[in-house]
């Protein structure tokens, strides 16, 4: 099974809610939907990029609204005392129940991801 690991740090420098995480959350993922429009032409403005440079755009976009979606996995753990990881073995679990994802060993698939991913982080 192939895995993406993302290691982001805890922004040390704010104090977030879940409520303003929430709102950060939304706005950037609208910034990272504009600048998938935008650079990809549905606005209809001429655009004057290539499509590396375009990509990188999308990819830092992209990294905002994974850095505020880690930051909202500390409020969760932090502030009301969500266990992340359990919660990661479910989303596995319903990947594989979804059809989304084709399991190794159906009955230890989550384990595998979660194993993976803290042997890299």
């Amino acid at each position: 099974m192939e895995t993406k690991t993302i290691a982001l740090p805890k922004l040390n420098r704010l104090s977030p809610s879940l409520e303003s995480t929430a709102i950060k959350l939304m706005e950037e993922a609208g910034e990272l939907g504009a600048a998938i429009g935008k650079f990809r032409g549905l606005n209809g403005e001429r655009i004057d990029l290539n499509n590396r440079e375009v990509s990188r755009t999308i990819g830092r976009e992209l990294l905002d609204v994974a850095q505020t979606a880690i930051t909202m996995m500390f409020v969760l753990e932090e502030q009301h005392h969500i266990d992340i990881d359990s919660l990661l073995a479910e989303h596995v679990d319903k990947l594989i129940k979804k059809g989304y994802l084709s399991p190794i060993f159906p009955d230890t698939a989550q384990e595998l991801l979660i194993d993976s991913l803290q042997a890299k982080g």
